[in-house]
């Protein structure tokens, strides 16, 4: 018998996470389909996705950590639903400045909020499957330097904001699946 399946705590989180992460993936590509065709401009659509995408991560964030208190402290979470609230309002009131006050936004979050996905992960090895949110909390940290970098460019663009929830769409759902043995409880 495996210490997963010894450990009810860590199967129901596992289910959840799963879960979860499943939901994550499928609002990633859906937000990125749909911000694809307005990222030209800070139009009241464009707006709206930009806010709204923190804002999921909070609601992502509150179930990760009702889900996370069996199997240790959800503390850093709580720390990612902070940091994602103020990141809508810092959104929200960068697009009344332009694209690039946006991106610089965006990058500061995705640092931070990559920083924490990355250490979170790190303590949840023993859960399996977070492999691939460790490399995500990685390329996030990366991704949010180069769009503050990028902001300073000339005729910046939410591009790279679309490649961004791409990937990390795609790392939930990898995530997801190498999360079914735990769910499972085997």
């Amino acid at each position: 018998m495996s210490s997963i399946a010894a450990s009810p705590g860590i199967s129901g989180t596992a289910f959840t996470l799963r879960r979860l992460y499943f939901v994550r993936f499928a609002f990633a590509i859906v937000w990125a389909l749909v911000m694809f065709t307005t990222a030209a401009n800070l139009g009241p659509l464009a707006v709206t996705l930009l806010v709204l995408y923190p804002l999921f991560d909070v609601a992502a964030a509150i179930i990760d950590a009702r889900a996370s208190r069996t199997t240790g402290s959800p503390a850093l979470l709580y720390v990612n639903i902070a940091v994602s609230l103020i990141t809508a309002i810092g959104v929200a009131v960068a697009c009344t400045s332009g694209i690039p006050a946006v991106l610089r936004v965006w990058g500061a979050w995705a640092v931070v909020a990559g920083a924490v996905q990355l250490i979170v992960a790190v303590t949840r090895r023993k859960l399996g499957g977070q492999w691939p949110m460790i490399i995500s909390g990685a390329i996030s940290v990366l991704a949010g330097a180069s769009f503050i970098l990028g902001a300073s460019a000339p005729n910046p663009t939410l591009t790279n904001a679309v490649g961004y929830a791409i990937p990390g769409g795609i790392f939930f759902l990898i995530s997801a699946f190498r999360l079914g043995r735990a769910a499972k409880g085997n």
